[in-house]
């Protein structure tokens, strides 16, 4: 049902994944471009949509940023949007040299910081023709506010300073928990994202690791994917959100989808962030999602 793939970034990073074959499909089929969320690895729940999607006759294509999982490239743990921006685009230029795959007809997923960035690939770059965000990342810089005390604020920017004075001297870039318990400096501090991968981290073989840079925590706060998608038209959108989301909080997607153009969705799940993964939210999405690929690709 599905293969090994590995394919090269243009700056010459392998990044590596799965290819599902789209079932009861013989020749060149429709195809969906999907990768994780901040640090997170194409284990932790991502096969899950892709079976939903390849028993649905369309082929799946996942994979690890780089710097992350069995995907090569260092810093290790380092999260650099743009750089995850242009993997989605060397993803679909990989795709379309495959024989089982339709070149016209590529669709991207995208989770949480990578819902972000799917939005952004719709905007610049038209070989794709249909987007799902999932839970997305919308206003990097708001998004820090509510996460980061107020008060915390002075001594994070002294650290990014601080850190990109060491770069400089060609020091290791500083390294922090991606997420621990509650009061402890990472770089999520939510209590549902210690409980998501803790437990995951418990139950399941990972290649996740809790750790990341410390720039990659500045550039979070640069980033802004919401500022793009009023230019995803007429590629179409389907934005899923949750509605106790406190991570990429639901009244700053919402105000994101209204700048969107038509033709695009809501979808609306219950619960918190991490439920869009698993239970009755993932199964409400997951048939969303592979519905919508089904009608535009």
């Amino acid at each position: 049902m599905r293969r090994d793939i590995e394919f090269r970034t243009e700056d010459g990073i392998i990044l590596r994944g799965w290819h599902y074959q789209a079932k009861g499909v013989e020749g060149p089929a429709p195809t969906v471009v999907m990768a994780h969320g901040f640090t997170a690895t194409r284990e932790i729940f991502l096969d899950s949509f892709a079976e939903v999607f390849s028993a649905a006759g369309l082929g799946v294509i996942v994979y690890d940023h780089r710097n992350f999982g069995v995907s090569d490239g260092t810093p290790r743990g380092h999260a650099d949007p743009w750089a995850q921006i242009n993997g989605y685009r060397d993803a679909i230029t990989w795709a379309q040299t495959q024989a089982d795959v339709d070149p016209n007809r590529i669709g991207v997923w995208g989770s949480s910081y990578a819902g972000g960035h799917v939005l952004v690939v719709a905007a610049l770059d038209r070989r794709v023709k249909c987007v799902v965000a999932q839970v997305p990342l919308t206003w990097g810089f708001e998004t820090a506010r509510r996460l980061i005390r107020g008060d915390h604020w002075a001594g994070l920017r002294a650290a990014f300073d601080g850190d990109r004075a060491a770069r400089a001297r060609g020091e290791a870039g500083a390294m922090m928990p991606v997420t621990a318990p509650e009061g402890e400096p990472c770089a999520l501090p939510t209590a549902d994202t210690y409980e998501f991968f803790m437990r995951f981290a418990k139950e399941h073989e990972t290649n996740w690791k809790n750790e990341v840079t410390l720039h990659s925590i500045e550039m979070f706060t640069e980033y802004e994917p919401a500022t793009y998608i009023a230019r995803i038209a007429p590629t179409p959108l389907m934005v899923v959100v949750a509605s106790g989301d406190h991570l990429t909080p639901f009244d700053m997607t919402a105000r994101a989808y209204e700048q969107a153009l038509e033709p695009k969705k809501l979808v609306i799940l219950p619960g918190g962030h991490f439920e869009a993964y698993t239970g009755e939210p993932f199964k409400i999405s997951s048939a969303a999602q592979r519905d919508w690929f089904k009608q535009h690709l």
